[in-house]
Order: structure tokens, then C-alpha cells, then sequence
């Protein structure tokens, strides 16, 4: 059975958050625990509703893309969506709505999930374990998306954030937020199976690949090895064999799934609220403008893929037409038509842009189920590859890992890599950008491994590291906190 989705936004409204993307107003209003958390089925729901934010993260996926060096913004004109195109120009400020979107949203996320934390205690099931294990996951996901784009943040454990507490609550060193996350993701890995019965839910594996993310984003190159091995030995999970299906929707939650964002086709919100649609959001901002032909819909041709990034791929690397579609390629054989939109290459997303069929209900640029692959197995093996490389612990370990993904990608060993040390560490990085190229996770990895400077045009070092706090979310809080450097 897969977690069901379809119950996402009526349960999540049932329990305690409405559609607002301010950071005061996540809790709509104080909760009497003697009406709720009474039963299992309670915190069942609850979970369910602490899930359901994971679907916003369509636009930090987007968004992570356009602004490092794989994508630009793209869409219909320079002034389509302009919080975008600041991102993808670096001249962001605190004033971007997309901004204050992943502020509210993630803050929703670790509001649903506090909200269970803080009466966790109230009643006792048989597996409520479980329950807590992935609540405190979730915490960790929204805390680690909030730490990544923002840095320092007002920080609360084991209690909602009600209307007024913005003015007590001080942003927290991502130092102490960490160690919180380490702590969630430590104790889920001990109370969750490597299966769950329900497609869909926390795992141990995701677990752990979490909290080695965790590990490597702080440079802890020896706990973020360790875990990360665990699960590379210990776990159910491996390759596909099939790179080309990795992203059909047809094959979604496979085997080197370690944990994906659940999404479905039935009808959302709209465009006035989107962080309220079922579907992937994203799928349709990807696709192509104006496209009438064979597999693929029609879309709004945002996040299109550079002519640099399309140069990263090797000759005989067979991930290319998986990741990159060659649009003028594809309509000279297929026949099929389109039209240009703003900063087009002429290259699109492959990976997460509409596929025919696969939207049935509403808008299918709203609609679209395709689950986003958050965490894959080739993306453990590279982090393992990282962290023993960088921590010094072993080269041949790294190489190994390393050369397994290459290997799917030549469908064989001839490319293998044999370097050491420092070149060992450029081969990683090339790999990481190639093979989760269109995911969401370069412009971290660039800005985490001190590169985004040289690589990202416009990228100022010292102030483009983080992006700045919504300014209304800092006035709402009685201007008690520093806006970022820079800004």
C-alpha cells in the first residue's frame, strides 16, 4: 500500500495549519490536547499532516537548481516570476516571494512535526516508537532545508511556535540545530525497518542517508562515512540497473529509492496556493513551452538545462538522454513542435518535466504525480566516496563507490576512475554533478565545498553562501534578528 496522499491537505487543515506562508501565523491557533492525541489513529493523522509539507519542497528542488550553474531561470519573459530570476541572477532580496516561501513552508513542516513532539507523551500504542522515529525525521528534513537556505534560524524542539513567540525566539546557530537533527535522525535509524509496509513512509535507510548528509555538510568526514557504509552494507538498497527508468513514474519508490516526496494527480488548491497541490508542481514549471508530439507535455520551459552542464557529460555516458532531452534533436526525429521561451538552450530537464499519461485529474502542470527522488543509492555511494576521500580515511574505499555509479553510467569498467587525493576529489565532484544533475543539489554541494565562487556567475563570496530572511518575517519579529550578510 502506498501512503496515502490524497488526505494530505484535509487532515493537515483538520489538525492545526492553515494555507499561510507567515512564519507567525503556521499555527493558526492553540490546540486543547484533551481533544487530540488521544487515540493511535490521532497521531496517525497528525503524522500524515507533518508528511504533507514534504510536497512543498518542489521549489527548493527548482529553486537549488536555477541557482547554481546547471540551469537558468528560463519561463516566458524576463519578468516571469521575477523572485526566480533574481535567484538565477544572484540579485536576490529580502523581498522575494519564492523566498518566503520555503521560509513558511518549512516552518509549517517543523510546526506539524513539533506539534506531535509536544505531546508525545500523552498517549501510549504499541509502535508509537515508529510514529516518533518518523516524526523526528521529518523534523530533521524541514530543519536541514531551513539551515541550507538560510543558515542561522529561530529554532524551537518538542513545541509549536504559536502566534507571539517570534518576539522570544532568537535565531539559533545552525551549530545547535545540527546536533538536534543528528539527535532526530540517530533515533529514527534505531526505531525504524529497513521496509516499511506502507510505501511511502521514513525507513531506516532514509535515516541514516539523512544523517550522513547531516555529517557531510559539517565536514564530519568520519561519522558521515561510518553511517553511510552502514547502509551501503547492511541496507536493502542498490542501483538500478536501468538508469533510463529511474524517473518514470511508472517506477517510482524502486529499489534505489532511499526515500522520495510522495505526490499524486488529484486536484489541489490552484495556483493560489501551491503549496496545497497533490501533485508536482515543479514537473510543470520544467516543461516544454508551447509543445504539441509524442511522450511529453506541454509546460512552462522554466529551469533549463546550460550548454555547460550538457559539456560535463563524457562521451559513452549513457545517463545524457535520461537527464537532458536535446529538444531540437527529439522534434527532428519525432516530428513534433514547441516554442522558445526566455534564455532558451535548447535543452530541457529530462528527469522531472510531463510525461504523457500521467496526469488524469485538474491541471496536469499542478497535478503531475511524479515522486521527487530525494534521496537515491547513487547519492549515498557518492557522499560515502566524499566523505572517505575528504576525510583522509580511505582512497580505495572511495574509488570503489565512486566507480560503481560509473560503471552503471559506461556499462562498464573502462572509465573507471584510479585517481587519489586531490584529483580523486574533482572525479567526485564531476560525478555528483552529473548524475543528480536536474535534482536540486548542485548549488549546495557547490557552496558547502567552498567552489560557488568560481563557478556561478554573479556569486558574491560572503553574502551568497545563504539567502536573506524574508524582511517581513524580521519585522514581524520586532526586527530582533540580523538579516544575513549581504543583504
Amino acid at each position: 500500500m502506498k501512503l496515502t496522499r490524497i488526505t494530505y491537505i484535509g487532515i493537515a487543515l483538520l489538525i492545526f495549519i492553515s494555507c499561510s506562508d507567515d512564519f507567525v501565523d503556521v499555527d493558526s491557533q492553540d490546540q486543547n490536547s484533551e481533544d487530540f492525541f488521544n487515540t493511535e489513529e490521532d497521531y496517525q493523522n497528525a503524522l500524515i499532516g507533518a508528511y504533507d509539507l514534504l510536497q512543498s519542497t518542489y521549489l527548493n528542488v527548482m529553486l537549488g537548481e536555477i541557482a547554481s550553474d546547471n540551469t537558468l531561470a528560463g519561463g516566458e519573459s524576463a519578468i516571469d516570476v521575477p523572485g526566480i530570476q533574481e535567484i538565477d541572477d544572484m540579485i536576490h532580496t529580502p523581498i522575494n516571494q519564492q523566498l518566503r516561501d520555503i521560509w513558511g513552508w518549512m516552518y509549517s513542516g517543523v510546526n506539524r512535526a513539533n506539534y506531535i513532539m509536544e505531546f508525545q507523551d500523552k498517549t501510549d500504542f504499541v509502535g508509537k516508537e515508529g510514529v516518533l522515529a518518523q516524526t523526528r525525521f521529518l523534523r530533521a528534513y524541514y530543519y536541514f532545508e531551513l539551515v541550507k537556505w538560510f543558515g542561522d534560524v529561530p529554532f524551537a524542539v518538542d513545541r509549536r511556535i504559536l502566534f507571539g513567540d517570534q518576539f522570544s525566539i532568537p535565531r539559533t546557530p545552525k551549530t545547535e540545530i545540527y546536533a538536534q537533527m543528528e539527535e532526530d535522525l540517530i533515533f529514527a535509524a534505531a526505531n525504524l525497518p529497513y521496509v516499511q509496509a506502507e510505501t511511502g513512509r521514513v525507513t531506516k535507510g532514509a535515516a541514516q542517508a539523512l544523517l550522513g548528509k547531516v555529517y557531510l555538510y559539517q565536514d564530519k568526514f568520519s561519522e558521515a562515512a561510518n553511517v553511510l557504509e552502514d547502509l551501503i552494507n547492511n541496507g536493502p538498497h542498490d542501483l538500478l540497473t536501468d538508469y533510463s527508468t529511474m524517473f518514470e513514474n511508472d517506477n517510482e519508490n524502486n529499489i534505489e529509492s532511499v526515500f522520495e516526496v510522495q505526490y499524486s494527480d488529484q486536484e489541489g488548491a490552484g495556483f493560489g496556493c501551491l503549496q496545497c497541490s497533490e501533485g508536482n508542481v515543479a514537473v510543470g514549471f520544467n516543461g516544454i513551452r508551447s509543445y504539441t508530439g509524442p511522450v511529453f507535455e506541454s509546460g512552462f520551459s522554466f529551469n533549463v538545462p546550460t550548454q555547460e552542464v550538457v559539456d560535463e557529460f563524457e562521451p559513452g555516458d549513457n545517463r545524457f538522454e535520461t537527464a537532458i532531452l536535446d529538444i531540437d534533436t527529439w522534434a527532428n526525429d519525432t516530428g513534433a513542435t514547441f516554442s522558445t521561451g526566455f534564455e532558451h538552450t535548447g535543452y530541457y530537464n529530462r528527469k522531472y518535466i510531463a510525461r504523457q499519461g500521467d496526469a488524469n485529474t485538474g491541471d496536469a502542470n499542478l497535478t503531475n504525480p511524479n515522486n521527487y527522488r530525494s534521496i537515491r543509492f547513487a547519492d549515498v555511494l557518492l557522499m560515502a566516496a566524499e566523505a572517505l576521500n575528504r576525510g583522509g580515511i580511505d582512497d580505495m574505499r572511495a574509488q570503489q563507490y565512486l566507480n560503481r555509479v560509473r560503471e552503471r553510467a559506461f556499462g562498464n569498467s573502462d572509465s573507471n576512475v584510479t585517481a587519489t587525493g586531490t584529483a580523486l576529489t574533482s572525479a567526485i565532484y564531476h560525478e555528483r554533478r552529473v548524475e543528480l544533475v536536474g535534482e536540486g543539489h548542485h548549488f549546495f554541494d557547490l557552496v558547502r565545498t567552498g567552489r560557488a565562487a568560481s563557478e556561478i556567475n554573479g556569486f558574491q563570496a560572503g553574502k551568497h553562501e545563504l539567502f536573506p530572511i524574508p524582511s517581513i518575517e524580521i519585522q514581524l519579529a520586532g526586527n530582533q534578528w540580523e538579516q544575513n550578510p549581504g543583504y
